[in-house]
């Protein structure tokens, strides 16, 4: 399977999902649409992963826009596609959902909720990390999949889509990257973490079982 990775910043990175992918022998390729402008042909995708970012869905960049008709095209044609955060944000909209300002800006570290049982073996409660002060409308024909104490939508699922509003998938070396590079943006969270207590926070295994069978479920279907 070709698995296609859409990173839109330097410090967001793939983490597990490269684990996944290396671990079922997936042909994989990550393109940098922000900074380079290019996007993998539809025809060349089997499955596409789209990553976070600084960005909003609502912004005006070209590449964004091609973004979403990339997405649009992968659904007409069936095939799967998880998204986290921006990622999760851009497959919404071309879902018909409403992207906009959240209530509450979270960043750090805290518990999502499973809100169906349509995966089996999910764990009931997950502490993830957050990065967003954006969220999206349940698009729809879509299930609601994850929700927080501060946030209803934390994630959807309708047929092989995914999206999350939170990060499954960083290692620790994903979440130094993001403190040292991304660090003004704990200022007015709601979870008032700071830099050390985010970086330091042991990342439960649970997590990445997690999201490998939220990849497995898509991938499958």
């Amino acid at each position: 399977m070709k698995v296609n990775i859409l990173q839109h910043t330097p410090d967001e990175g793939p983490g597990a999902i490269a684990d996944w992918i290396h671990q079922h022998q997936h042909q994989m390729s990550i393109y940098y649409p922000a900074q380079f402008g290019v996007l993998p042909d539809v025809n060349d995708s089997d499955m596409l992963i789209i990553l976070g970012g600084p960005m909003s869905a609502n912004d005006d960049a070209n590449w964004i826009k091609a973004e979403r008709h990339l997405i649009s095209q992968m659904i007409n044609q069936n095939k799967p596609i998880f998204g986290a955060c921006f990622g999760a944000q851009q497959m919404a909209k071309v879902l018909g959902a409403t992207v906009s300002d959240s209530h509450v800006k979270e960043v750090g570290w805290a518990p999502v909720y499973l809100k169906t049982n349509q995966i089996e073996g999910l764990a009931s409660e997950l502490v993830v990390l957050h990065w967003h002060e954006e969220t999206f409308e349940i698009p729809k024909g879509a299930t609601l999949l994850y929700s927080s104490e501060h946030l209803l939508n934390q994630g959807f699922i309708k047929n092989n889509l995914i999206g999350l509003q939170f990060h499954l998938e960083p290692k620790a070396s994903n979440v130094h990257e993001m403190i040292i590079n991304d660090y003004p943006y704990l200022a007015n969270s709601v979870f008032h973490q700071s830099q050390a207590d985010i970086l330091h926070h042991q990342i439960s295994e649970q997590n990445h079982t997690n999201l490998f069978k939220l990849l497995d479920y898509i991938t499958k279907k």
